[in-house]
């Protein structure tokens, strides 16, 4: 199981390789949604998301003889992107499994840092068994893109780089909004904050329809989504919490809230305004909850992730011209 050390480990490993992404706040969005809202820019990480640091983390912690052997991970296409770019900074070979739905950008990136891609249909086929055969007939090692200590390790980094700037602004409590699929980012991030910042409380965020990290942590145990929906929210969508990430999001994590497809794209815009960042739906689901979300009622101040911004154009420009939803508002800050 992933612990303190690891993390501390995995950012020592990470020195002069993984960016430390800003943390910002727009005096005008606090002013119109009641209360101060600190986003830690994830999209500027390498590759477009947090999701370079759990890669970078697992391959780094390889040996050098099972480098050697090669990676192989399947992802919708974060995961996919920052295991390609890791191998390729290593020097060795990667194999990516990817829906053959992912978004343009997605695939074409991972491609481009230099990954073989093999695509499958997401509805039919089970990336896990595809996975895990390639892994046993071509003798790679295997990069699960939540599951996976290294990879939890990696992305508990978040946490550490948080906690220090939080301490900056002199802010020792509140809520720290994360997207959640698996829940690799959200129990890194819960572990870290444990030790460096016990005040802070971890909530998961999720789009409507998967909300399993939600449902679960309310019923104690893992509970699965139904497969009847899609989500724009694609790097975000799994069916259920992972076995190693749950245990530690049912222990550190506050409830789970959850946002509809339409907050989702609005939060898209305000990104852009307020900050002139572009996000992916699945990366903007921490800020839909920070604005819409009436759970929150109360909370004076939040820490939101912004997870990832590999969006097609297309999507992305449809977000900028949406009508934006009407905040929640809190008390003023």
């Amino acid at each position: 199981m992933t612990d303190f050390h690891m993390i501390r480990a995995a950012s020592i490993r990470a020195g002069g390789k993984v960016r430390c992404t800003p943390l910002l706040h727009s005096p005008l969005l606090n002013a119109a949604a009641g209360r101060r809202i600190y986003v830690k820019a994830e999209c500027l990480q390498l590759t477009g998301s947090f999701k370079f640091r759990g890669a970078w983390s697992a391959i780094s912690a390889f040996s050098h003889a099972e480098r050697k052997r090669g990676v192989v991970a399947f992802s919708s296409g974060n995961h996919a992107q920052g295991v390609a770019l890791a191998a390729q900074m290593h020097g060795i070979p990667a194999t990516i499994v990817m829906p053959d739905d992912a978004p343009r950008t997605k695939l074409e990136n991972t491609r481009a840092y230099g990954a073989d891609v093999v695509v499958y249909n997401r509805y039919k086929d089970d990336r896990d068994a595809i996975g895990i055969e390639l892994s046993r007939n071509r003798g790679l090692n295997l990069i699960k893109p939540y599951d996976d200590p290294e990879v939890i390790a990696g992305q508990g980094t978040i946490g550490l780089e948080l906690g220090k700037q939080m301490e900056q602004e002199g802010i020792h409590a509140c809520d720290v909004l994360v997207p959640c699929g698996g829940g690799g980012l959200t129990s890194g991030v819960a572990l870290a904050l444990e030790k460096t910042a016990p005040g802070f409380v971890v909530r998961t965020c999720e789009p409507e329809h998967f909300d399993d990290s939600a449902r679960s942590l309310a019923a104690g145990e893992r509970v699965a989504n139904s497969s009847e929906f899609s989500s724009i929210c694609d790097s975000i969508v799994t069916s259920t919490p992972g076995a190693l990430t749950f245990p530690i999001m049912q222990r550190l994590c506050g409830n789970g809230l959850v946002v509809s497809e339409r907050q989702v794209m609005s939060a898209m815009r305000v990104a852009f305004e307020h900050f002139k960042l572009v996000l992916e739906p699945g990366g903007s689901v921490a800020l839909a909850a920070a604005l819409y979300s009436p759970s929150l009622q109360g909370s004076d101040r939040v820490v939101v992730i912004a997870s990832g911004g590999n969006v097609d154009m297309d999507l992305f420009n449809t977000a900028t011209k949406a009508h934006p939803e009407p905040y929640c508002r809190n008390s003023d800050p």
